[in-house]
């Protein structure tokens, strides 16, 4: 039995194009068989590129959502009287209708010329991947590895680099990430992104931990953050409790395709005194 598409991106079946493409990124990094050695690696990633390529397109999501995966077996009846087919890769897309015709619009549908999960990752990624399982080879290209500290993978940079002795200036995009891999004329750049000790990403947005006092939690007040360019000020709301993530919009990782920019979550930390006075324990109890 396949698993439910949705259930595979870890999506609900309402999640829009931004969601489903966050899950993918964080999917498909996570089960790419060059970073992960699980032996079941291959078939989830697999898996996770063909729940992306039917959720991705507005046609086969709808053909999905109506009829689940039979829309894409050619063995599967009971939609009317006349069958159609068209193949693409590793989908075959089948329906049938008693006029003949396309349910879904009367036109046949676009598959986007996708023939291996590893395209789907390269045109998402912009990397490239040298072979595919099944013993199905593609041409080989040279691959080097490349160390980027957080914010030269956020930002973007210039690097020189040595291929083989030859020294060439390169530039990274900005938004890179983490195992992706950028392919130039003729050889391929495996990205490797340093921890962050203060920025902790996830898809396009980035996460940072606040400390707060006791006094501003409880009366709200003005503190400066930490950003991807330079400090930002936000106000602390009377009230806030530990653990409160505040949002700020655009001030994520800008995408590496160019769609959009992520968000900035703020996470407020509660810090609680380890030494106090008589006075302000006596203070505190009162308030109690």
């Amino acid at each position: 039995m396949k698993r439910d598409f949705y259930e595979v991106l870890g999506v609900n079946k309402g999640a829009n194009a931004a969601d489903i493409k966050a899950a993918y990124r964080k999917k498909a990094l996570e089960w790419h068989p060059d970073r992960n050695k699980s032996p079941d690696a291959e078939e989830k990633f697999k898996e996770i590129n063909g729940a992306y390529e039917v959720l991705s397109n507005d046609q086969k999501k709808q053909a999905y959502d109506q009829f689940g995966h039979a829309a894409f077996d050619p063995s599967a009846g009971g939609f009317g009287g006349h069958t159609h087919s068209q193949q693409n890769g590793p989908f075959n897309f089948t329906w049938q209708s008693s006029d003949g015709q396309n349910p879904f619009g009367g036109q046949d549908f676009d598959f986007g010329g996708f023939s291996n999960p590893f395209d789907i990752f390269e045109q998402f990624f912009g990397g490239s991947s040298a072979t595919f399982g099944g013993g199905r080879s593609r041409r080989q290209i040279p691959t080097y590895k490349i160390q980027l500290t957080f914010l030269e993978a956020a930002h973007g940079c210039e690097k020189e680099v040595s291929l083989d002795g030859t020294r060439k200036k390169i530039k990274v995009p900005a938004g890179v990430d983490d195992g992706q891999r950028i392919k130039f004329s003729d050889f391929v750049l495996y990205i490797d992104v340093l921890p962050d000790k203060i920025f902790k990403r996830e898809g396009n947005d980035i996460f940072i931990n606040q400390d707060i006092s006791y006094t501003q939690a409880v009366l709200g007040d003005e503190i400066e953050v930490s950003s991807l360019d330079k400090p930002i000020k936000i106000r602390i709301k009377a009230g806030t409790q530990p653990g409160t993530l505040v949002r700020l919009r655009g001030h994520g990782i800008r995408d590496v395709q160019g769609y959009g920019v992520g968000d900035l979550y703020i996470r407020l930390n509660l810090v609680v005194p380890s030494r106090l006075s008589s006075h302000q324990k006596e203070i505190i109890r009162e308030l109690d």
